[in-house]
């Protein structure tokens, strides 16, 4: 980065706050954002950040977005790692430089080759963005190896919504590896994802304002020649901002038109630049003087580089000045002279800061500037640039009814739509407006793309348009494309109408309005008289889909009853898909039976359509996922979890993604694969994100809570609860009373037993709360294990009944369930029957596939027979549940399984690292705490490797819960880990 030349005055707090930045970089991931208005110093403040890395040996890469380019996807990350890319191609797996490529141009050349690329229909070879971040974060800890990496990124208040979302994902999903990302951006222009990161980051995150200068600051910025009066003067204009103050200084210390006097002899385009209305009338002004103080050929050269790019090449801005070359340069050269530009990597050149760039551009009157940024979109197709390069130039320079204009955005549009829906979005809206009224598209080819002289159809730019808007967070956009398509389509074209009327559907239920989704789709059933028709039957299944999320069992049947098996004119994916909901619907009604035989029927329908069968229907199959998890069925419902987000993402279905994966996620989850079942459930939470959806959102966070919470991650299990629960739209559907549920659990596994019993009894109520069967039985044995635990036989055995009368006995995973609650129910007045009950529901929890239930069985049972001194049985019964919580990394269970075995003299290797400490020297003993920690910061290390939440430290060590957290940060920062998880592994790691 750039020295701003002028001297660095105050900013001592912000100094010392990079510096801690890069101190604790050393150690691990940190974020940093400068918050600060226009020219408060936030760019010259991430320089000094750069030199610090520099005195560090610490690499830094930096890149910026610019105002003019806002739409383009990941611009200021690709500005910051591209060039680097270019050098040198990271060590990745093919499959993660092939995502890395459909982002970074260098990628996409040196690795993909000079053939590939997106189709025009945006169809080939699709990923989903959380890969894309995925990947990036993989990059990052390449590139972070092994020295350390600070990623400097400025004017992020511009970036797309791209980059913010990448931002999220990495403050959410840290490298793994000594990085500090550090970003700037204006609070009053940045989205409130944006402004959000710094909190999201937790203890690693440091929001830094950036405050203009005082008084005394200010006179030692302008030096002691300036008088004090001329000081006072300066200040007042400038508001302590150091870039006004700067500018001001420019224009000569006798010159009274920066104060705004009258008599400035001012030219035309000046008229353009007192509109700049965030900038203060005096700034504008000295900046309008620097620019007029120009020569003519300069001036000139600055308006073409400001239209041409935020970081230029002098052939393009020349291009745009309609400038020859060697004139050119020798204006550039003024420029650099003036220190209007400056120069940067590659032979390119920008602005000294964004606001000069901004004060260039509006100095340029319309018309010539609408004919300069046609003369750079001409110039880029003259090169061979691609539609997503030129189409900010076209949009700025288009001509109603251009077709070639029209074509290029469109083209554009569809090669970002996957990583970028948002600017996919912006550019087919500008290609609609550009389209005259009575333009059909005929004469376009079938897969969208231009035909001799045609413009693009219409009914198909809209229709992805609303889809680009339902996957880019933008549901009520996307509603409203939705409805204008079905304003236009005709009525008999029952086809189309009915697969918009489903998207329509998709987002109302996204924006929490189910009941308008469902008058949606019953007005456009009124429309079909002929109710076994394709289109008819994906309504209808609509219609059952809403009522299964209700658990409204009657409802459902009624309808499903009314649809057959197939039809002659129904596809296999249809076939397939009213196959799919049968199993739920009589699971829901307590034919378990007949649920299985509609599973094993829609497993075999399923499996004879082919990927691209389930255009339409997609959605609707996985309630054969749900179901086959409730009825026990894993290997099924994982087999078909597997390959619906295969489907998903290969069809770029992102908007119904996070249900898949979070029926994915809860089917690892009873299957004791905890690290799968966490990023599947972490990336239907990102999808969530990303769609601004609380429902997507709330399926993740249920997932993440329930895996967090068997993993011993207590703090992160309550936190990913409480956003579920936030996420309550008042619906009453399956989810938000599964939110409830969640949060209860994680309460009580984190050793709040009593305030957890009292909230899983209000989500589950009276067991008619749209909750199902499974569910309800695993909740009556978690509240006869509270009760247990508080000495209330009685009060066991009341919930052991209850879940006796809810499992059904075809259900060997339910029934384990039930028999492990009876055992908790005997455990007090009889430990040996307790045992053995146990010991039953352990064997039938592990014939069903569900291991971390049959080692809690198992723990159960060894407790239970220590208690009756039964030590033998009890040492197996332990030996048997340790062996399973490690291997699922369950480390709270694990823990006490540990502590049981130790009490029954059973001899287990230590859980701390006794290695010396690191930074003590030769001098450290053995006895001395591990990572460097103090001995309080390690009693709180081991606590945490047990299982215990900061609100159970902090009670047994008679602390607050805000000093453990304080405590806690430095363990992260010592160890070198993100997570509590991180503090576990390492502290149970043998010696």
């Amino acid at each position: 980065m750039s020295d701003a030349g002028a001297p660095l005055v105050g900013r001592q707090d912000a100094l010392g706050a990079l510096d801690r930045a890069l101190d604790a970089a050393a150690t691990g991931y940190g974020f940093l954002a400068l918050v600060g208005e226009p020219g408060a110093g936030k760019t010259r403040l991430l320089n000094e950040l750069a030199d610090g890395a520099n005195a560090r040996k610490l690499p830094y890469l930096a890149g910026r977005a610019a105002e003019f380019e806002q739409e383009m996807p990941f611009g200021a990350v690709v500005d910051a790692l591209d060039d680097r890319l270019e050098d040198d191609v990271p060590d990745l797996s093919p499959t993660a430089l092939r995502l890395l490529g459909t982002v970074f141009p260098a990628l996409a050349d040196r690795v993909a080759g000079p053939d590939a690329g997106h189709a025009p229909d945006g169809a080939a070879d699709p990923v989903a963005r959380y890969q894309v971040h995925r990947s990036v974060r993989h990059l990052l800890e390449r590139l972070a190896a092994p020295s350390g990496l600070v990623l400097i990124l400025d004017d992020l208040h511009w970036a797309d919504d791209a980059t913010i979302e990448l931002m999220d994902h990495l403050v959410r999903h840290p490298p793994r590896a000594n990085v500090l990302v550090a970003v700037a951006y204006r609070p009053a222009q940045a989205s409130p994802r944006l402004a959000a990161l710094a909190d999201a980051a937790g203890p690693v995150g440091t929001r830094v304002p950036v405050e203009p200068l005082n008084r005394d600051e200010v006179a030692e910025f302008l030096g002691p020649d300036v008088s004090r009066n001329r000081c006072e003067q300066l200040y007042k204009a400038s508001g302590g901002n150091p870039f006004y103050l700067e500018a001001l200084a420019r224009m000569g210390r006798h010159d009274d038109r920066l104060l705004g006097e009258d008599g400035i002899e001012r030219h035309d385009w000046e008229r353009g630049v007192a509109n700049l209305t965030e900038v203060p009338p005096a700034v504008r002004t000295a900046l309008q003087v620097e620019l007029s103080a120009l020569p003519p050929e300069a001036l000139l050269m600055a308006r073409g580089a400001a239209v041409a790019a935020d970081v230029f090449e002098p052939e393009l801005a020349a291009v745009a000045a309609e400038m020859p070359q060697e004139d050119a340069l020798a204006a550039l050269d003024a420029l650099t002279a003036a220190d209007v530009v400056r120069p940067t990597a590659g032979g390119r050149f920008r602005f000294r800061h964004p606001l000069v760039r901004h004060v260039a551009y509006a100095s340029t009157a319309a018309g010539w500037r609408f004919a300069a940024h046609s003369r750079v979109s001409a110039r880029l197709a003259e090169l061979g640039a691609p539609a997503a390069v030129r189409a900010h130039h076209v949009l700025r320079s288009a001509r109603f009814g251009d077709r070639e204009a029209i074509w290029t955005l469109v083209e554009a549009a569809r090669v970002v739509a996957l990583q970028a829906p948002g600017t996919a979005a912006y550019w087919l809206e500008a290609a609609l407006r550009l389209m005259p009224d009575g333009t059909d598209g005929s004469g376009a080819s079938a897969n969208g793309t231009a035909g001799d002289g045609a413009y693009p159809d219409r009914i198909q730019l809209l229709v992805e348009l609303a889809h680009a808007q339902a996957v880019s967070g933008h549901a009520e956009e996307g509603r409203e494309t939705a409805r204008t398509l079905l304003s236009l389509l005709p009525p008999d074209d029952t086809v189309r109408r009915a697969r918009t009327v489903q998207l329509c559907a998709v987002m109302d239920r996204q924006l929490g309005r189910i009941h308008e989704a469902r008058a949606l789709v019953l007005d456009e059933l009124r429309r079909i008289t002929d109710r076994q028709t394709p289109e008819a039957v994906l309504l209808r299944i609509r219609l059952v889909a809403d009522r299964i999320q209700r658990i409204d069992t009657r409802g459902s049947h009624a309808v499903l009853e009314t649809i057959p098996e197939s039809a002659p004119q129904w596809g296999p994916g249809l076939i397939a898909a009213v196959a799919a909901m049968r199993p739920m619907v009589s699971y829901g009604r307590g034919e378990v039976a007949e649920a299985i035989a509609y599973a094993e029927a829609a497993d075999q329908r399923f499996s004879a359509a082919s990927d691209g069968d389930f255009a339409d229907c997609l959605d609707y199959m996985i309630w054969l996922v749900f179901a086959e998890a409730f009825l026990g069925l894993h290997d099924s419902a994982l087999r078909h979890a597997t390959r619906l987000v295969s489907i998903t993402r290969a069809t770029g279905q992102t908007f119904i993604l996070g249900y898949m994966l979070a029926g994915q996620s809860r089917v690892l989850l009873l299957q004791g694969r905890l690290e799968e079942a966490a990023a599947a459930a972490d990336e239907a939470t990102a999808v969530g994100r990303e769609l601004r959806s609380p429902e997507v959102m709330a399926y993740g966070l249920i997932q993440q809570c329930l895996t967090a919470s068997w993993t011993g991650d207590h703090d992160r299990a309550l936190r990913a609860a409480e956003e579920a629960v936030a996420c309550d739209t008042g619906s009453g559907e399956w989810w938000t009373h599964m939110a409830h549920v969640s949060r209860a659990i994680a309460t009580i596994n984190a050793g709040r037993a009593e305030e957890g019993a009292e909230a899983l009894i209000a989500a589950c109520g009276d067991g008619t709360n749209g909750l199902d069967f499974s569910t309800l039985v695993m909740c009556a044995e978690q509240l006869a294990c509270a009760r247990a635990a508080f000495g209330d036989g009685e009060g066991a055995a009341g919930w052991a009944d209850i879940a006796e009368a809810i499992a059904h006995p075809a259900l060997t995973g339910d029934t384990g369930l039930a028999r492990l609650a009876r055992a908790h129910a005997v455990r007090v007045a009889d430990p040996a029957g307790a045992a053995r009950l146990a010991a039953e529901a352990a064997g039938m929890l592990a014939d069903a596939g569900r291991r971390p239930e049959a080692a809690r069985a198992d723990l159960t049972a060894g407790i239970a027979h220590a208690a009756a001194g039964e030590r033998g049985e009890a040492r197996e019964r332990l030996r048997a549940a340790v062996e399973v919580f490690e291997e699922c990394g369950m480390r709270g269970l694990h823990a006490q399984a540990v502590r049981e075995q130790r009490r029954l003299g059973v001899r287990v290797p230590g859980g701390a690292r006794t290695a010396p400490a690191k930074g003590r020297g030769k001098g450290a003993g053995k006895d001395e705490p591990p990572f460097g920690l103090s001995p309080r910061e390690h009693e709180i290390a081991l606590l945490v490797a047990e299982g215990c939440s900061n609100q159970q430290i902090a009670e047994r060590l008679y602390l607050s819960v805000r000093t453990v957290e304080t405590h806690l940060s430095r363990v992260f920062a010592k160890i070198g880990v993100p997570s509590r998880v991180g503090v576990a592994t390492a502290m149970n790691r043998p010696g």
